[in-house]
């Protein structure tokens, strides 16, 4: 299993993944899930893919020669001419497809899925930045300003903190701070996401990065971070008022009674039913 999280912010793009794989408690491996395509001034793009590790590996590499042949256009459209980020979405989907008319049948024989999610932004010269998550059928959905992030795989530990965190003004520094919060409790709660992990951070209009880091456990941001977001936490959990059981004064009462809804019932006999 993997985690990758993407964020689109006022201010640029935020790309995140971790790199552990594995098929069985003692086949553990470490692949990167993130790659990202540059060509300065002209394109920033980066792809996040979880799931079927040998589906997405296939995907990468088809992704480099796959084009789309539009009416009325001679030239077929790649991820590197294609004009906008919705053409190039296109061409990943389209790579998607390929690799499941290639493998797809084989696989299913096998007893295997098609199963890969992917996430992929960026942004191209004479266009705002986009961001978009494909699906296993080539389909894909882009991120608005309700909605301004992604997460594929082992997302639900994570989440949380996006929630109540990331907006689209959002600074950039904070974005990146706060996914790594997300990640670090993925890593906290679930073993099949692990370290080493790739952040790749863009600026809005700059057509490239120059933030791009591998960060391991020896990391010293990254271990300030796990070690203060727990303290804190704890801090936090502490700082709050036990519930009161036996009456004693609280201006926060667990025991209050609801306009609604009684408390449930306790059977004392066989011959007592809920209804």
């Amino acid at each position: 299993m993997t985690y990758c999280v993407a964020v689109k912010l006022n201010a640029g793009l935020v790309f995140l993944s971790d790199s552990r794989t594995n098929a069985g408690l003692d086949q553990i491996s470490t692949f990167r899930k993130m790659i990202v395509y540059e060509k300065p001034g002209d394109r920033f793009m980066c792809l996040l893919s979880a799931g079927n590790l040998s589906i997405s590996q296939s995907i990468r590499e088809i992704l480099q020669s796959e084009h789309l042949k539009d009416p009325g256009s001679d030239e077929p459209i790649t991820i590197w001419n294609a004009r906008s980020m919705f053409d190039a979405a296109r061409v990943l989907g389209q790579a998607v497809r390929h690799v499941h008319e290639r493998d797809g049948e084989a696989l299913r024989r096998a007893g295997v899925d098609f199963n890969v999610s992917m996430i992929f932004g960026g942004q191209i010269a004479g266009e705002a930045m986009r961001l978009f998550q494909v699906y296993s059928a080539g389909n894909f959905i882009e991120a608005t300003p309700e909605t301004p992030f992604f997460q594929v795989g082992e997302s639900k530990y994570g989440k949380p903190v996006l929630d109540r965190v990331i907006t689209p003004t959002t600074p950039l520094d904070e974005a990146a701070k706060c996914v790594l919060v997300s990640m670090d409790s993925t890593l906290k709660s679930n073993l099949s996401v692990g370290l080493p992990l790739d952040l790749a951070v863009y600026e809005v209009n700059r057509l490239e990065s120059d933030k791009i880091v591998c960060i391991d456990e020896n990391n010293p941001y990254f271990q300030m971070v796990r070690t203060t977001w727990g303290e804190k936490l704890r801090e936090v959990f502490d700082a709050i008022e036990h519930p009161a059981w036996d009456g004693h004064a609280t201006e926060v009462p667990l025991l209050h009674p609801s306009k609604r809804n009684q408390p449930l019932r306790k059977i004392a006999n066989a011959g007592e039913r809920l209804i």
